[in-house]
């Protein structure tokens, strides 16, 4: 008997074409987001003679299970992937953002991303053919900056740290987290300070990770969010990570967990009620939950398993990219910043392919992940 959900009364907001907006000099910010990202893959790969991805290059743990669509879902819900209950294998990779491979003691935010594997329906232009659908998400709830051309200004002031001076990096972040404690104690929070390394030393497998961005969502529009559900998981919310003398801390802590236990969490959506409160052209304003909660949607589960077994790393770290872009129609990426990462992802996997002489391809099964 499929699980279901409990339903929520909104009125979502339909979509149309004239809600999105095109930025005038949108295709010379795409170019320069291209471009900077480029050079940040160059620096690691003269570095470390191996091309990374572009941002989230640090691999945590990388994990296959399941994703159950819930069923009874209300009808603003049941749309695109989650219109019927079904389940779906599903992979996961657990990451940090930066475009270098980083000593965990420079505490960065953390990214989660998901290979939903055998989606069915019509496809966004560019994935014809492929049988996935991605979920790229931060343990934050919005993008550090509202439109791509700020967001290039501050990739442009990262860029030049890249692959340099990993033990300044590491004292500069246990400043940024003294100093972003001190801001939360008097109720504030700096997503700058974060990006630059202060985040708090917490289990990732305790964070909250959200899209940022929006997405269609069939008729509706909506964020989406991956939260722990089960106790294990949810136990770890907030839960201190000594990463002192352990470079690789948050990996083998995630490795520790899956090695005797199981984790639950539930994918989420949040619609859109109102374009003024929830606009689509702005990543950095965070849509009030009080006019419109996240709703669960599906549910994740992972069994007990090797999170990072030398078979997985090949095929997934090396052979597979994740893009918001590997999509169904029901679900195509919205806004400005969407717009810019589908270039952007599809140059950085290239560019991985090109100099680890790989093949970087979408999976058809499950199977090929060891195939």
């Amino acid at each position: 008997m499929p699980i279901s959900a409990a339903p929520i009364n909104l009125t979502p907001v339909r979509y149309d074409a004239s809600i999105e907006h095109l930025d005038k000099d949108e295709a010379a910010t795409n170019q320069g987001l291209i471009e900077t990202i480029t050079k940040i893959q160059q620096k690691v790969y003269q570095h470390a003679a191996h091309a990374s991805r572009g941002v989230h290059a640090k691999g945590h743990g990388i994990l296959i299970g399941e994703m159950r669509v819930l069923g009874g879902l209300p009808a603003y819900l049941a749309q695109g992937l989650f219109a019927t209950a079904a389940s779906y294998p599903i992979i996961m990779r657990l990451s940090t953002i930066p475009g270098d491979i980083l000593d965990d003691g420079i505490s960065v935010p953390r990214g989660l991303a998901l290979k939903v594997i055998g989606a069915p329906g019509a496809r966004v232009s560019g994935s014809e053919g492929e049988v996935t659908q991605d979920f790229v998400l931060a343990n934050g709830p919005v993008f550090a900056k509202a439109h791509p051309k700020s967001f290039l200004t501050t990739l442009k002031q990262l860029a030049p740290t890249t692959d340099k001076a990993p033990g300044l990096k590491k004292l500069l972040s246990v400043v940024m987290r003294g100093t972003e404690r001190l801001l939360e104690s008097v109720g504030g929070q700096s997503s700058t300070l974060m990006t630059l390394g202060g985040y708090p030393e917490v289990h990732i497998l305790g964070d909250e990770f959200y899209s940022q961005t929006p997405f269609l969502f069939g008729d509706h529009m909506a964020k989406f969010a991956v939260k722990p559900y089960s106790e294990g998981l949810r136990g770890l919310a907030k839960s201190p990570l000594d990463l002192k003398g352990k470079p690789n801390g948050i990996r083998e802590a995630v490795v520790e967990f899956f090695r005797t236990s199981s984790g639950e969490w539930e994918l989420q959506a949040q619609l859109c009620t109102d374009l003024k409160a929830m606009p689509i052209e702005d990543a950095a304003k965070q849509w009030p939950e009080d006019q419109s909660p996240y709703q669960a949607v599906a549910r994740i589960v992972m069994p007990t398993q090797d999170a990072w077994s030398p078979t997985r790393v090949q095929a997934v770290d090396e052979g597979m990219s994740f893009s918001v872009w590997h999509a169904l129609a029901a679900h195509r990426p919205l806004g400005a910043m969407n717009r810019v990462r589908k270039s952007i992802y599809d140059t950085a996997a290239r560019f991985r392919a090109e100099h680890n002489q790989v093949t970087v391809a979408e999976p058809k099964t499950i199977a090929d992940l060891t195939a």
